[in-house]
């Protein structure tokens, strides 16, 4: 895998000092004591999606993100085949706090396409822990919302006397409708000290189809090559994923490294105008835990690479320039020139390293203190080199050595008052440096490039960032049937490299800065300021003793102090007059800071119904309201999921699992006038699912959509998935302002999935 260790030298260094100070402190025992995560107890009560949620999604989608759908409070934002962006409470993408195996990701790419989940495969995943309401200030950091902790399977040992523990899994799936195949693998060999794993994951498909026909157009931009009218361009991918583990034991005492590998071929956007045509990732991730008298303590060291390349997929124009020729589908030309371009590639390189510390001190009977400390180091550079036409004649440095440290210590204080009561006080700090180098466009003065250039390096580029986290939770179970959860939060988040560095105005290269997939184009600024919001949420919780039933409600409401939204742009070459004031095109916009509120309400629950000589029949569902404003403007914040619920008839009887859903979503009307946002219908959805479980073999089987029903995504993004991409409206109507990205028509699955 061609791994580079350098970075990671102090952190070895770390883990054997930790070891060798472990071995002289630890508490001393001849039991076998099994060290893992779950000692660490969580400070508040997130939700969980533990393994049979997990097994039984394996065959309705490869998207890790998809797994949430289930849990109160998020919804997701479309992006590709592998890569949904999470939101919780209407909060996304960096605004969360997102880790993988205690692993800080950071996307690298204009357009967000590599987001944390996305390194992860859904069979590779063990447990999702999802904070939607106060995160604790050691799960949270550079975030403004909840938290997600996504970990993959623990290290498994040989039972005392098993001698040599050998098992393994693999598992297929396949979907009717994007012609979606793929497979999984998974083998374990270990001793009682010793555990050697391997996780390994392929997946593919083709577009997919709507329920329906949504354009009126097929051209995609290349000579010979058609969009059906029902088929939805660019949302193709293949990926292909790795993760080899070593773990040692011994006593109270627990050693663990992992190797992942991600190459993902492709992997078209039909909300952006670029594709991924090539992401690879490399990551090595190091890990001490240990048990002592006082409590326990984590250590892990890290180290991630990302190689990412963009250009216009199958469905997109690549021919451009003058000698191209005028028509919708551009001719290929040569040689490449200032009137002849191929594409325009654009790479991306993120390298990260990280180091976290964590320790619970137990002061006593259900008393303890949790402190730590993080360190993050982050470079990025983003370049684009010439490939003909205005993309001419030298590289166009979107970002140029970009840095981002991070810094931080935290102390975590949970209290239990009794049988009844529960309190959590935390503290977080965190210091954030960012810089930037100088930059330089094509060489040429389209698109007020040498002037945006001497702009942009005439100033200071580096900035530094105090935040402050402040956390207050309470729990409150006033009987063995009802619990009252509420909280108080202050969190804070610096701006990411792109919204600070980003920085031409010209219309063709802010279209390729934008991760919210709306089709507009977006400029940076340097002078942001970091977030702050301060949320107050409450959960009440019913429930039988034995949880058989339950019903929990969530209001919420969350204050931002310098949100990061966006505003048209006031000064450069595409902050024409036309551009501030159109409502129906897609228009060039900057970041900017202002002041945001959002507010909503989760409700959820399950009930048994009956049990017969059929089975048992059961009930559960789950309806979510968010609420986005702007209120400096008045306007709507980007993306808000509208008023959406989702109900379950359920069946078990032995080894059959089985469910009728239903899924309903109001029409969005409530739009982001600033982005001219696409308003959405409202829609109804019926899923029929089922299984078969034995010893060691599940079988999954199911339909998605089942009356192949035609409706758009509320939070899928503007439809940019073909045709002349590049423009930011073009003329020739191929991709024309006011097409919303549509959800998937019908689709047949099955999975199989068998233990060894």
């Amino acid at each position: 895998m061609g791994y580079q260790l350098r970075p990671l030298a102090s952190a070895v260094a770390l883990a054997c000092s930790v070891m060798t100070w472990s071995q002289a402190h630890a508490q001393t025992t001849l039991n076998e004591v099994v060290v893992n995560a779950g000692k660490i107890r969580d400070a508040a009560t997130p939700q969980q999606i533990g393994a049979a949620e997990i097994a039984a999604q394996h065959a309705i989608t490869r998207d890790t993100a998809a797994l949430l759908r289930d849990v109160p409070g998020v919804s997701l934002y479309g992006a590709g085949g592998v890569s949904s962006l999470p939101v919780i409470h209407g909060l996304a993408d960096d605004r969360l706090r997102i880790t993988v195996d205690g692993m800080d990701f950071i996307a690298s790419c204009p357009n967000h396409m590599n987001p944390p989940l996305s390194y992860l495969d859904p069979s590779n995943v063990a447990r999702i822990k999802v904070f939607a309401g106060i995160a604790p200030v050691s799960v949270g950091g550079d975030s403004i919302g909840g938290a997600i902790v996504a970990e993959t399977a623990p290290p498994q040992f040989a039972a005392p006397g098993q001698g040599t523990l050998a098992k393994g899994e693999i598992g297929a799936f396949a979907r009717s409708n994007n012609n979606a195949i793929g497979g999984n693998l998974a083998a374990t060999l270990a001793t009682e000290s010793l555990s050697i794993s391997y996780t390994g994951a392929l997946a593919k498909a083709d577009n997919y189809k709507a329920g329906g026909n949504f354009r009126q157009n097929t051209t995609s931009g290349r000579i010979g090559h058609s969009v059906a009218l029902d088929e939805v361009g660019s949302t193709a991918y293949e990926s292909r994923t790795h993760t080899l583990g070593f773990a040692m034991r011994g006593g109270n005492h627990l050693v663990e490294a992992k190797f992942g590998y991600q190459d993902v071929p492709y992997q078209l956007y039909p909300n952006q105008r670029m594709d991924m045509l090539d992401n690879e990732q490399k990551r090595v991730n190091l890990r001490y835990l240990g048990q002592f008298d006082w409590g326990m303590f984590e250590a892990r060291a890290y180290h991630e690479r990302v190689d990412h390349f963009m250009d216009f997929g199958a469905d997109k124009r690549i021919w451009y320039g003058a000698s191209s020729g005028s028509g919708a589908n551009g001719s290929p030309c040569s040689p490449i020139s200032s009137t002849c371009a191929y594409g325009m590639p654009m790479y991306s390189a993120g390298r990260t390293t990280g180091i976290n510390l964590k320790g619970d001190i137990e002061l006593g009977q259900g008393d303890l203190l949790r402190l730590g400390a993080i360190y993050q180091h982050y470079t990025l550079n983003d370049w684009w080199p010439p490939s003909g036409s205005g993309m001419w004649p030298g590289t166009f440095d979107n970002i140029n050595n970009g840095k981002r440290n991070r810094m931080g210590i935290f102390s975590e204080w949970e209290k239990r008052f009794g049988p009844q009561w529960t309190t959590l006080l935390g503290a977080r700090y965190e210091r954030v440096e960012t810089d930037a180098g100088n930059i330089h466009g094509y060489g040429t003065a389209m698109g007020n490039q040498l002037v945006d250039t001497a702009a942009f390096n005439n100033r200071s580029h580096s900035r530094t960032d105090n935040n402050i986290d402040l956390t207050a939770l309470a729990r409150y179970t006033p009987s063995q049937s009802a619990d009252i959860e509420f909280g108080l939060a202050r969190k804070v988040r610096s701006p990411n490299l792109y919204e600070r560095y980003t920085w031409s105005t010209w219309s063709m290269a802010a279209v390729m800065n934008n991760f919210v997939g709306d089709g507009n184009g977006y400029i940076g600024n340097i002078d942001l300021k970091p977030e702050k919001a301060y949320t107050a949420s409450f959960t009440f919780d019913w429930h039988a003793a034995d949880r058989r039933w339950e019903l929990k409600a969530t209001p919420y409401y969350t204050h931002v102090d310098d949100y990061i939204d966006a505003v048209r742009c006031s000064a450069g070459s595409a902050c024409t007059a036309a551009n501030a004031s159109t409502r129906n095109q897609f228009v060039v916009l900057q970041y900017a800071n202002q002041s945001a509120r959002l507010y909503g309400l989760d409700l959820s629950g399950r009930a048994p119904l009956a049990r017969t000589g059929l089975g048992e029949f059961g009930i559960k569902g789950l309806v979510n309201y968010t609420r986005g404003e702007n209120r400096d403007t008045g306007d709507n914040l980007y993306n808000i999921m509208p008023l959406n619920g989702k109900f379950s008839l359920t069946h078990q009887s032995g080894g059959w699992a089985n469910a009728i859903e239903f899924v309903g979503v109001q029409g969005k009307q409530d739009v982001s006038g600033a982005r001219n946002e696409i308003t959405t219908a409202g829609y109804g959805l019926t899923h029929l699912r089922g299984s078969y479980s034995w010893k060691n073999v599940r079988v999954d089987f199911g339909v998605e959509n089942l009356f192949d029903r035609y409706y758009a995504l509320p939070t899928g993004g503007a439809y940019t998935g073909q045709g002349r991409t590049m423009s930011l409206n073009p003329a020739d109507g191929t991709m024309p302002w006011g097409i919303a990205v549509p959800g998937m028509g019908r689709s047949f699955y099955a999975g199989l999935n068998l233990k060894f």
